[in-house]
């Protein structure tokens, strides 16, 4: 499948403390920027976000099916979904669709009683759990950056800095990327978002 589908730059940080989801604003279209205030990082429990790269429409469905799905379990086992089987339950939701994929690429970040975790899934549901991870077409710019200067007891404040560096660089060279930059940590203490304007 062509990495075109997947305009945006989307990346995500494992921390000692917790995770740091980040994406850019844009839509675009081909050689067209639709939109410069598209989201693309959902908050699905006060402990667990999502982020993606991709077709909009996508992002937004695959993002009310989960969180649907996280609820009803929630309500029925009175007890929160850890991070790895929120993961699972996308992973499946992904796959049912195989033969007419949704066009995204998915980080699943979130912090339980096992610590923090950071998944990555393609269209098809694949699922990888990793330490850091970039997705979209800014990908290969903000993994860069991010390798070159992460560290293996990185804090959530080093996190942001690191999670914001990455995708501005993939914006000033990506032309799918750009219009600021959404941060999301998630902790103990829940989830804090905040939006950065390019400086």
């Amino acid at each position: 499948m062509a990495r075109g589908y997947f305009g945006a730059t989307t990346v995500g940080i494992k921390c000692s403390n917790g995770v740091v989801l980040a994406s850019e604003r844009r839509m675009s279209y081909g050689g067209y920027i639709l939109s410069k205030r598209i989201k693309k990082v959902f908050k699905i429990t006060d402990k667990l976000a999502v982020a993606f790269a991709g077709l909009f429409a996508d992002m937004q469905a695959l993002a009310r099916f989960l969180k649907a799905e996280v609820k009803f379990y929630e309500l029925t086992a009175s007890k929160p979904m850890n991070v790895k089987s929120v993961a699972k339950i996308l992973s499946i939701i992904l796959y049912s669709q195989k033969y007419m994929p949704y066009l995204s690429e998915t980080l699943v970040g979130g912090i339980d009683n096992e610590g923090s975790h950071l998944f990555i899934l393609d269209p098809l549901g694949s699922v990888i759990e990793d330490v850091y991870a970039a997705i979209g077409t800014g990908a290969p710019i903000a993994i860069g950056i991010i390798e070159s200067l992460y560290k293996k007891e990185i804090d959530l404040d080093d996190g942001k800095k690191l999670a914001y560096r990455a995708v501005k660089a993939a914006i000033e060279r990506d032309a799918a990327s750009g219009d600021g930059i959404d941060l999301v940590s998630i902790s103990e203490k829940g989830i804090f978002e905040e939006f950065k304007p390019l400086a």
